[in-house]
């Protein structure tokens, strides 16, 4: 699961009120004792600007979030306990209030626990049922975003509900296709786990910030925004990732041992295999999807071709083949 909590207030300085973090990190791994360890994330984002021309710095309202990953052990702290330490340490995040109870106007608070499934998509329980959007599992267990996540896939899965509902491909069989395994989500629960900490597990607590500091260096200062830009935007290519992972090898060869002696050898085994089925969907996609789709288009058992449609479509999806990336825009 992931854990946040969060708010919507006003009282921020405007003139530093520009730009929002979508993963920030400033302290290290919190150890709560018999409730385990943690590393906290921050994000935040201004509000208000751009709507009806309000420029940026015009704005002192911003809604920041602390968010945590961890496994779903009855032992993990409540969401009252990390409540009290978003309110510990919002100063810290944001340095110009010293207390937010008498700096800051609070127009909301937000407090949930965001669910993920390790074998997501979810697959259909029953004929002529479709669960879409966060209770169909394809959102990322890096993100959560099951909101983002169904418009990236909108036209895809209204496309495929339109065809089944036309050729009466109803059943759960059918319907598991419209949401079918791909790859790239299934290799993000890597990442996830290499930024939570087990219950009982040892670890360094600069860990997870020597991390992400030499990916997101690699990724940004390195290799550009073709490779950090779909990562932040959810869209796992192999491209990025292979490239990224030789990289952050060569910067920081001793931290390799130490990242797969955190997450586990089984999964470890478990995430190469995802990432051969990357590679395998790539291939499928560049390579066979062209020369099936004509044939694909010519068939004439309507469930059939259903079902193959919506196989090329997993290839695509399951690689990031979808996703247009900086200086490829159809114009």
């Amino acid at each position: 699961v992931c854990a946040v909590v969060g708010s919507c207030a006003s009282g921020y300085d405007k003139e530093t009120n520009l730009i929002g973090d979508i993963i920030y990190t400033n302290t290290e791994i919190q150890d709560k004792g018999d409730e385990g360890k943690l590393q906290y994330f921050w994000e935040t984002f201004p509000v208000g600007i751009g709507r009806n021309g309000q420029e940026p710095g015009t704005s002192d309202t911003k809604t920041t979030y602390m968010f945590t990953y961890m496994d779903a052990e009855s032992k993990r702290p409540s969401l009252s306990t990390l409540m009290d330490d978003y309110w510990d340490l919002l100063p810290e995040y944001q340095s110009e209030i010293s207390d937010p109870e008498t700096d800051l106007n609070f127009l909301r608070v937000l407090y949930a626990y965001f669910p993920t499934y390790r074998d997501s998509p979810l697959k259909p329980k029953w004929s002529r049922v479709l669960a879409v959007g966060d209770a169909s599992g394809i959102q990322s267990p890096l993100s959560f975003g099951g909101f983002g996540a169904l418009t990236r896939h909108l036209d895809r899965i209204s496309t495929a509900v339109s065809e089944a509902l036309e050729n009466d491909c109803l059943h759960k069989d059918d319907l598991a296709e419209i949401n079918a395994y791909t790859p790239n989500l299934s290799a993000a629960w890597m990442f996830q786990k290499a930024m939570s900490v087990r219950i009982g597990q040892n670890v360094n607590p600069k860990f997870v910030n020597r991390l992400l500091a030499t990916n997101f260096e690699i990724m940004n200062d390195n290799m550009g925004i073709r490779t950090i830009k779909p990562f932040l935007q959810d869209v796992v290519r192999i491209d990025g990732l292979l490239g990224s992972l030789a990289r952050t090898f060569v910067a920081d060869p001793t931290f390799t041992p130490q990242i797969i002696a955190h997450v586990g050898i089984p999964t470890l085994v478990d995430w190469l295999g995802h990432i051969f089925m990357m590679v395998l969907y790539t291939l499928l996609h560049g390579g066979v999807s062209p020369l099936l789709e004509p044939i694909v288009d010519r068939m004439e058992n309507p469930r059939d071709k259903f079902q193959m449609r919506r196989r090329m479509e997993a290839w695509k999806f399951g690689s990031g083949g979808d996703y247009i990336l900086p200086g490829d825009e159809v114009t």
